[in-house]
């Protein structure tokens, strides 16, 4: 497998809690992967530990070829991160957001103007290029989010549960979105607690309570079992352990 991330035992603690418990994963080049677990299992940590925006308390991480500890410019070059509550401007338009992230990238005023139109396009926000982010539905705004991030043109898109709390038509979208930035030889790496959407990626990680119990394809995980939600019960209760109560459907 062609690995465009990797971890050895990545491991972050926060005084007695262990957040992240020695993750060893790889993610191929151009697929779709998703991190699935509840609340509290450590996937945003996991995002924050890739980005660089959080140091490792052990073990180490690749993305792109970089090392996070030792390389963390190299790395922000490569990726795009869409936080949970990404920093859109409310009293600024979705023009002068965008303007405002192609300054902040460094993107010139020349890519700007070739890679504007086709992001527009893509999402299907042109007819609001005008509006203030603050009056976007949840929906656009996660749309206009996603705009941002690919600003610099990244290798590696790291989304964390980019459709929580989007109306069904929205997600549905976003999605189309993925689905065409993937052919266009983008790899993502995203978290969710929606198992529907679990289905979608290319391969899977179960995190609980900060370890990775399994990662395979969703038909793998799932074996004879009706849904991933089945697996991942049937998993955590092999470890001798009792799920959480509050998983998405």
């Amino acid at each position: 497998m062609d690995a465009i991330i990797q971890t050895r035992d990545l491991t972050r603690r926060f005084d007695g809690l262990v957040a992240v418990d020695h993750l060893n994963l790889e993610v191929a080049r151009g697929e779709i992967f998703g991190l699935v677990g509840p609340d509290g299992a450590g996937k945003t940590t996991t995002l924050r530990l890739l980005c660089g925006l959080m140091d490792a308390s052990e073990g180490s991480a690749l993305v792109a070829g970089h090392d996070v500890a030792r390389e963390p410019a190299a790395v922000r070059d490569s990726i795009g991160y869409m936080a949970q509550r990404f920093g859109l401007y409310g009293d600024l338009t979705v023009d002068e957001n965008m303007t405002f992230y192609a300054d902040l990238f460094g993107v010139s005023r020349r890519e700007r103007d070739e890679l504007l139109p086709g992001l527009l396009r893509m999402t299907r926000m042109e007819p609001f290029r005008g509006r203030q982010a603050g009056r976007l539905s949840g929906g656009m705004k996660q749309k206009l989010a996603l705009m941002c991030t690919l600003l610099h043109h990244p290798q590696i898109l790291l989304l964390d549960e980019p459709t929580n709390g989007v109306d069904p038509v929205s997600r549905r979208d976003f999605w189309a979105i993925l689905y065409q930035l993937l052919k266009d030889g983008v790899t993502i790496f995203m978290t969710t607690a929606y198992l529907d959407e679990a289905e979608r990626c290319n391969r899977v990680g179960l995190m609980h309570r900060g370890r990775l119990i399994r990662c395979e394809s969703p038909e793998a995980l799932k074996g004879n079992l009706p849904s991933l939600e089945a697996a991942f019960v049937a998993l955590i209760h092999e470890q001798g352990e009792q799920p959480y109560q509050d998983w998405e459907h």
